[in-house]
C-alpha cells in the first residue's frame, strides 16, 4: 500500500473515532443530567456510566472528576435552554406565545431541580460559563422585550424575575422526587404566566431582577 493509500485509510478511521468519542461524551452528559435530577449531585458515577451505555474508563477519559462532569451538565443545560428561547422567538408569530412556549420548554430541562445542584459550577470567571450566561440572558431578554413592546407583558420585570419563578415552580418538593410532578408544575406555570400579562393588576415592590443579580457577580 502506498503512503497515499495509507493516509486515505487512516483519515476515515480517525474521523470515526472522533465521532464515536463525541457521541460518548454527549451520552454521558445527558445521562448525568437525568441521574442528577433523580438522585442529586452525589449520584454514583458508575450509575451515570451505566445509563450512558459506556464503561467507567470511558467516563473518566472524558471527565477527570465529578466536578468537571457537573460543570459540563450546567453548561449543557444553559445552552439547551438558550436554544429553546431562540427557537421560540424565531418560530412563534405571537410575542406572548413565544414566552409561553419558552417557559414550558425550559421546565422540561428540569432547571428547577438542577440549578441548586449545579450552582457550584457557576464560576463567574470561567469563560465558557460566562459565554453561556451571556447567551442565555440575551435570548430570554429578546423574548421578553418583544412581548413588552407588544404590550402583552408587564414592564416591571426582567430576566432574573422570570428565571427565579421558573426555577422555584419547577423544583420538586422535598422528599417527593420528580415522579408525577409535571402536572403540578405545569398548572403553576400557567398561573404564573397569567400574572405576567399586561396590563398588570398590581404594583411590584422592589426593582426588576437581572440574571447578573442572580449570579452575584461583580463585573
Amino acid at each position: 500500500m502506498t503512503t497515499l493509500d495509507t493516509d486515505t485509510a487512516v483519515r476515515p478511521r480517525t474521523a470515526r473515532l472522533r465521532a464515536d468519542a463525541t457521541r460518548n461524551r454527549e451520552r454521558i452528559v445527558s445521562a448525568a443530567r437525568q441521574a442528577i435530577v433523580e438522585f442529586g449531585p452525589d449520584v454514583p458515577l458508575d450509575e451515570v456510566a451505566r445509563r450512558a451505555g459506556v464503561g467507567n474508563a470511558t467516563l473518566y477519559r472524558h471527565f477527570a472528576d465529578r466536578s468537571e462532569l457537573i460543570r459540563q451538565v450546567a453548561l449543557s443545560v444553559m445552552a439547551r435552554t438558550a436554544q429553546r428561547a431562540e427557537d421560540a422567538l424565531a418560530e412563534e408569530p405571537d410575542a406572548f406565545s413565544a414566552l409561553h412556549r419558552f417557559v414550558f420548554e425550559a421546565a422540561e430541562e428540569r432547571i428547577g431541580a438542577l440549578c441548586p445542584m449545579v450552582s457550584d459550577a457557576f464560576n463567574c470567571q470561567d469563560p465558557q460559563v460566562a459565554e453561556q450566561v451571556e447567551r442565555l440572558d440575551r435570548s430570554i431578554t429578546a423574548i421578553m422585550d418583544r412581548a413588552q413592546c407588544a404590550g402583552q407583558l408587564r414592564g416591571d420585570i426582567a430576566v432574573g424575575d422570570l428565571m427565579v419563578a421558573l426555577t422555584q415552580l419547577t423544583r420538586p418538593l422535598p422528599g417527593t422526587g420528580c415522579v408525577g410532578f409535571d402536572r403540578f408544575a405545569h398548572r403553576h406555570l400557567q398561573l404564573f404566566l397569567d400574572g405576567l400579562r399586561a396590563p398588570a393588576q398590581s404594583e411590584l415592590v422592589g426593582t426588576a431582577a437581572t440574571l447578573e443579580d442572580l449570579q452575584g457577580c461583580n463585573k
